[in-house]
């Protein structure tokens, strides 16, 4: 991995203006059991450093807001519901952080217009149960509860044929729905990405003087935005879908491809970008 970061984007980065955005699912949680356990020596480092590591998901808050204290970094903002909300830091007077207010029921609201042949045909979260929600991912009961406590968007699947799924794409988007398509789910939101949010996010963390080098890593198709935007983006690895395809960016190195799956993979890279920008300040 060290190789691929040698470009001129990264050979002067300085380690004081570093923040990190990070998808969750796939990326810094293994697809398969949720864990990051392979992932600590990296995080361990960029807690000790206090780089901030911001995290993306189609995670809600209620979900979010358990792991961002476990991981380490409840001081930071998290991107919600694939950027349709962003988690406010905890400060000192809240336990949990502040999120803008919902849009989720205007979301039901719009799904119950269609026409009932399409309606019939997308299965989303306030359709299930928190019990089919755990069958479906994997979830505990408790973490598939929270799963359902949705503010910002409607991830679902889409049962029916291709051409029916872009007659119903079209009638949502006539709705003012925005449609994104993620590793797993089909989600429906009023707009905002993780793209927008990292750099709404990020503007927040610039000092005088120093504009934040920004990493973003992720494994699907809703986070290739995020990771085209970055000063250097990481596509990780995922066996359990198509991924992202070949990106411009990497030809020059802005946009890099790690070489395990996962949290191993998360690892690796950050534990090579923190090698380089230690050594630079050397």
């Amino acid at each position: 991995m060290d190789h691929q970061l040698n470009g001129d984007h990264v050979s002067a980065l300085d380690i004081r203006n570093l923040i990190v955005f990070s998808d969750l699912d796939g990326t810094l949680l293994d697809h398969r059991n949720y864990s990051h356990a392979a992932a600590a020596p990296a995080l361990a480092r960029l807690r000790h450093l206090e780089i901030p590591l911001i995290l993306a998901s189609s995670k809600t808050a209620a979900e979010i807001t358990p792991l961002r204290k476990e991981l380490g970094f409840s001081d930071c903002e998290a991107i919600v519901e694939n950027g349709s909300g962003i988690l406010e830091a905890v400060d000192e007077a809240s336990d949990e952080g502040d999120a803008t207010e919902t849009s989720y029921h205007a979301i039901c609201q719009a799904l119950e217009r269609l026409p009932p042949c399409l309606r019939a045909q997308y299965e989303g979260f306030s359709d299930w149960s928190a019990q089919e929600v755990s069958d479906l991912t994997g979830l505990s009961i408790s973490d598939a509860a929270n799963a359902r406590k949705r503010r910002f968007s409607e991830p679902g699947l889409w049962l029916g044929s291709e051409a029916d799924k872009a007659r119903f794409v079209e009638a949502v988007t006539a709705m003012g729905l925005i449609v994104q398509q993620g590793g797993r789910f089909l989600t429906l939101s009023f707009g905002g990405n993780k793209a927008e949010r990292m750099m709404e996010i990020a503007a927040r963390h610039s000092r005088q003087g120093m504009t934040p080098f920004i990493v973003a890593l992720g494994d699907a198709g809703n986070d290739l935005a995020m990771i085209e935007q970055a000063d250097l983006g990481v596509v990780i690895p995922n066996p359990a879908h198509s991924g992202i395809p070949p990106c411009e960016g990497e030809a020059t190195g802005r946009i890099v491809r790690a070489e395990a799956a996962g949290p191993e993979g998360w690892n690796q890279v950050i534990n090579s970008l923190l090698d380089r920008a230690e050594n630079n300040r050397s």
